[in-house]
This record gives C-alpha cells, sequence and structure tokens, in this order.
C-alpha cells in the first residue's frame, strides 16, 4: 500500500534534488571568468530539459525495468508506459512516479557536474551531442548496475545516494574529458581568479541544502536511516569544510572562503554512497579524510599540470571513489536495514567489493567518456578556436550578456 509519509518525503526530496542544478550553475558560475559565465550556466540548466527527454522516452526504462545479462534493463517502461500513480517494484510503499522523477533529478545533475572539468573551452553543441551520449552509455548502464538490479548488485555493492553512480562516474569522466580537450589558453597577465565569489557561495548553499534530499531521500522512506543519512551528511560536509579551510590557511597563511567552499562539496560528495549505512562517528571520519585526501588530489592534479578547471575529479571523483571504498570499511549493520557489515566489523570480502566496484566503475565511466568525446571531435571539432575562447563563450554562443554595467 502506498504509504503518503514516505511519498510526500521523496517528492520533497525529488524538488530538493532538483534545486541542486541550479545551485551547480551558479557554483561553476561564480568559478569561471566573467566572460564564460553564461555559457557554463546555460551547460547545467540545459541538462534538465535534454535528460528529462532522455529519461522520459528511454532512460529510466533501461536503468530499472527488466534486466539483460545484468547489464541493461529493457523497455517495457518506454515513455514511462506502466509508470504512474500506482506502486513499483523499486518502491513498493510510494508512486512508481515518485521513484521515477526522484531518479530523473540524480541523471540529470551528473552530466553537469562534468562541465566544470573542460569549462571555458567547448562548443555548446558539442555538449548537446556529448550529453546525450554520456547519459545513455554511461549513466543509465552505471544505475542498472548498482540500483537497477545489474551485476554489481548481484555481487552485493552498495551506494547509498550515489558515491559509484553519481560522483566517481563524473569525476572520473570529467578526467577524461581534460586529457581530449586539453587544457585553457590564457592571455599574458589574464587574471584566473573566480570571477564572482558570491555566486560560488550561493552555489554551495543550494548545493548542501539540495544534498539533505539527494541523500537522505535516497532511504525512500521517511525513517530513522533517512534521519542517520541527514545527520551524517551534515557532519561529513561540515567537517571536510573545515578541514581544507585549515590546511589551505597553514599552507599560504590565509584562509580562503573558495577552498572552504570546495572542501564542503568534497565531503558532501565522499558521504554520499555511505550516508545510511555508516553510524555517526564514521562521519566525522569521512569529512576529516574528504578534505585532506581530495585536497591533496588537487595538488597532485596542479603538479600534473591537468586543467580540470574547477576541480572535478579531486572532489567527485576521488571523493565518490574514496568514500565508496569507506564504506566497505565502516558499513555495520546494526545501523542500518538494507547494508552489510564492513571492514571494522569483520567483514573483509565486503570491503573487496567495494573497492573491485568503485574501481570498475571509475575505469568504466573514463574509458566510454575518453571514446565518446574521441568520436565526436573527429567529425566535428569538440573545442572552440583559439580566437573564440580567448573572447569568451559568452559573446560567441549568443547576445546575451551576464552583466550590464553601463
Amino acid at each position: 500500500m502506498i504509504n503518503a509519509g514516505d511519498t510526500a518525503f521523496v517528492l520533497i526530496s525529488a524538488a530538493l534534488v532538483a534545486l541542486m542544478t541550479p545551485g551547480l550553475a551558479f557554483f561553476y558560475g561564480g568559478l569561471v571568468r566573467r566572460k564564460n559565465f553564461l555559457a557554463i550556466m546555460m551547460q547545467s540548466f540545459i541538462s534538465m530539459g535534454v535528460v528529462t527527454t532522455i529519461w522520459v522516452l528511454v532512460g529510466y526504462s533501461l536503468a530499472f525495468s527488466g534486466d539483460i545479462g545484468g547489464i541493461i534493463g529493457n523497455l517495457d517502461w518506454i515513455g514511462l508506459r506502466h509508470v504512474g500513480a500506482t506502486p513499483g517494484p523499486w518502491a513498493p510503499h510510494i508512486p512508481a512516479a515518485a521513484h521515477f522523477v526522484f531518479q530523473e533529478m540524480f541523471a540529470i545533475i551528473t552530466p553537469a557536474l562534468i562541465t566544470g572539468a573542460f569549462a571555458d573551452r567547448v562548443h555548446f553543441k558539442s555538449y548537446l551531442k556529448f550529453l546525450v551520449l554520456w547519459s545513455l552509455l554511461v549513466y543509465v548502464p552505471l544505475v542498472h548496475w548498482i540500483w537497477g538490479g545489474g551485476f554489481l548488485a548481484d555481487w552485493g555493492a552498495l551506494d547509498f545516494a550515489g558515491g559509484m553512480v553519481v560522483h566517481t562516474s563524473a569525476g572520473f569522466a570529467a578526467l577524461a574529458s581534460v586529457w581530449v580537450v586539453g587544457s585553457r589558453k590564457f592571455a599574458p597577465g589574464e587574471r584566473t581568479l573566480p570571477h564572482n565569489v558570491a555566486f560560488v557561495a550561493l552555489g554551495t548553499g543550494l548545493l548542501w541544502f539540495g544534498w539533505f534530499g539527494f541523500n537522505a531521500g535516497s532511504a525512500l522512506a521517511a525513517n530513522g536511516i533517512a534521519a542517520q543519512a541527514f545527520v551524517n551528511t551534515d557532519i561529513a560536509g561540515s567537517i571536510a569544510m573545515c578541514t581544507w579551510l585549515f590546511i589551505t590557511w597553514w599552507r599560504n597563511g590565509k584562509p580562503s572562503l573558495v577552498g572552504a567552499f570546495t572542501g564542503a562539496v568534497a565531503g558532501l560528495a565522499c558521504v554520499t554512497p555511505t550516508a545510511g549505512y555508516v553510524p555517526t562517528w564514521a562521519a566525522f571520519v569521512i569529512g576529516m579524510l574528504a578534505g585532506s585526501v581530495c585536497y591533496l588530489a588537487v595538488v597532485f592534479r596542479e603538479q600534473r599540470r591537468w586543467d580540470d578547471a574547477l576541480d572535478v575529479w579531486a572532489a567527485h571523483g576521488v571523493g565518490g571513489l574514496m568514500g565508496t571504498i569507506l564504506l566497505g570499511a565502516f558499513a555495520f549493520l546494526s545501523v542500518n536495514a538494507a547494508g552489510a557489515d564492513g571492514l571494522f566489523a569483520g567483514n573483509a570480502k565486503f570491503f573487496g567489493i567495494q573497492v573491485a566496484a568503485a574501481l570498475l566503475v571509475a575505469v568504466y565511466a573514463f574509458v566510454v567518456t575518453w571514446l565518446i568525446l574521441k568520436v565526436l571531435d573527429r567529425f566535428e571539432p569538440v573545442r572552440v578556436p583559439d580566437a573564440m575562447e580567448q573572447k569568451g563563450l559568452d559573446s560567441e554562443m549568443s547576445e546575451e550578456e551576464a552583466y550590464v554595467l553601463s
């Protein structure tokens, strides 16, 4: 039977996750140079339209309807056929439509995360093609493997709210895109600092607010697991923010507001796969590890001269990968009803499963993303010409301006 309270909770959580995409637009928009502000915002917002279309037509069905060899679903629910007010198999206490719309919001924001890596240098039409192909070839299969009854679910791998499905996939796809697209070009003396830190603050706030729906809502019920996930999300994000801030303060002699925001996002990404499966003390440890290890990933990325413009790989890729592995260590059956005991509870097998699943997802997302961009580039250059990059994507993309200063 449909539970009204659970249904309301999931629908509200879906609305919170929907707010994360505009939040991401402001977060990324504030970090780029002013001449590319509208372009990066458009890349986030257009995902809401394009991915919704994909998810309605075939995406949701391929992810959750049936199973073909543990790899992909079928088309029984094409065009949302049989997805309506009655319960579905994945959440028998809420309408199938509620499950669809909650999962749809995850599908929207995941490819939008990747755009921070190749900011300032990719054609909008190339991005649209990439958005469609990546959603169908990377995101949808991963959802089925882990949440839709695919082979990783058969292994016993767990991902509470998207550490593998969302953050590891987007982060390692971002790294592949950097390797294919190449580094940005800057004019001599050109400022490369974020053009509007206030927008970064606004975006961080919206992302953090929406993340409570992202993680707590993944319980698909208004229950104790949702409460635990909510608390763990708050703790990990807060501790990671402080950890990153203190490290940058110690290294540079001054605290960095943007660094604090980046640390918070890394902590939220890292706790996502664990949120409903680990005790409160583990969330504190996860936050500290996210704030320090993801910071070191940024340092490593800079040393390697990978131009991941907005550090998608370090925050989301490394954060999601590490969180998935830490779930294998910190999971305790006593604090969740659907998970497993981890390494610290004496279950080394589950830890090994998590490590293998996380690495497999990272490699798959990286390789397929690399292939998608290479194929697209063979037919039409993915990257904009140097002159357009120097002038800025906003003026070339449209006749609109982000700021009218006269």
